[in-house]
């Protein structure tokens, strides 16, 4: 029983998920139909200003809060209680193998032992929790538990934006963590189910690409590509004298010069496409893995008309953009056009946002 589900006394109370990234804040709020479909009731983002959040650093909290207020404002939502997540390079992470059988004060006096020689501050300085995984592959008896600390001051980094709008923070997750919960349903709908299937997610953010390969809803590898959005906003900016600022505005507008596609578009779909496959090379001679059988691209600049075209040329693998809301009703509050066009940049929120479920 989850934390909600003992305050509350009721199965599934409202939550909404909020993705707090370098470059933006998105919401989603989910329900469930009496036909047991999930559905879509409020979803909406504001941008952040550049250098407001820098490597999951909250720079500029007041401005990052005002715009968490604008945006809970905006979806017009009145659920309170809410999921956020700490970026990954914020949290430390180690599965550990302990006896089964243990109470969970026993549990918890255990991991508390066993933390110290994982993480490099004192216990005093960070915010422990664990799970447990399963029965450990190593010794019979024996149970797999996930461990995860991260620094007080980030959590109550994360915790203070959530309250100066009136929000209650009662699920604090790791980024990976959300998206893999998201995709679960994306590759549900593959052949087969995708049971069995390596998926290469690319999630393409401002600054950096992470790349994760999921199989039957297991990070296999996860790291970080030093490439994004933003390189495509610097071309535009050096190929037309344009500043940052005004070359992002047109980016997203689309108001930009003729020759844009031919001149800017075109050559960083393929600076992308070649990133994308040296990325899965490297995945191929690091592991034991040689072949995945999809790529899928997140984030808002997988949209790009033919992104997903040149990544296929260019790897040799089935392309596709994600889509967390696909199968998903689609409450009267939403629009459907706008929630559809910019889906895949709201994965992470959208996973956040299962926690309702999935407790």
């Amino acid at each position: 029983m989850s934390i909600l589900d003992r305050l509350l006394r009721r199965r599934h109370p409202p939550l909404i998920g909020l993705d707090v990234s370098t470059s933006s804040v998105k919401l989603v709020e989910l329900s469930m139909t009496p036909a047991g479909e999930y559905a879509v009731e409020r979803f909406a983002s504001e941008p952040l200003g550049k250098g407001w959040i820098t490597d999951g650093q909250i720079e500029k909290f007041d401005e990052v809060a005002e715009a968490v207020r604008r945006v809970v404002t905006k979806s017009g939502t009145k659920t309170k209680f809410v999921a956020m997540a700490m970026p990954q390079s914020a949290v430390i992470t180690k599965k550990i193998v302990l006896p089964g059988g243990l109470t969970d004060d026993e549990l918890e006096i255990q991991v508390e032992s066993e933390a110290n020689q994982y993480i490099p501050f004192s216990l005093d300085e960070v915010c422990l929790d664990f799970c447990v995984i399963g029965p450990s592959s190593e010794a019979v008896g024996d149970v797999d538990v996930m461990i995860a600390a991260a620094r007080k001051d980030r959590v109550e980094d994360r915790q203070g934006l959530a309250e100066s709008s009136s929000l209650k923070p009662v699920v604090l997750d790791i980024e990976s963590n959300a998206s893999r919960m998201a995709m679960s349903r994306v590759i549900e709908n593959l052949p087969n189910k995708g049971l069995d299937s390596l998926v290469a997610l690319f999630e393409i953010g401002t600054e950096t690409t992470g790349f994760k390969v999921l199989r039957n809803e297991e990070i296999l590898y996860d790291r970080e590509q030093a490439f994004g959005g933003s390189q495509l906003t610097q071309m535009i900016s050096r190929q037309y004298s344009w500043s940052f600022e005004e070359a992002e505005q047109k980016k997203i507008t689309g108001d930009v010069a003729d020759g844009y596609e031919q001149d800017v578009l075109v050559p960083f779909m393929e600076i992308m496409a070649q990133e994308i496959g040296r990325a899965l090379q490297y995945f191929y001679t690091s592991t034991p893995h040689h072949r995945v059988h999809y790529v899928m691209l997140a984030g808002g600049t997988a949209t790009l008309p033919g992104l997903t075209d040149q990544v296929r040329e260019s790897t040799g693998v089935e392309s596709k953009i994600v889509n967390p809301f696909d199968g998903m009703a689609v409450g009267s509050a939403v629009r459907e056009s706008k929630m559809r066009r910019e889906a895949p940049s709201y994965l992470t929120a959208c996973g956040l946002a299962l926690r309702r479920f999935k407790q």
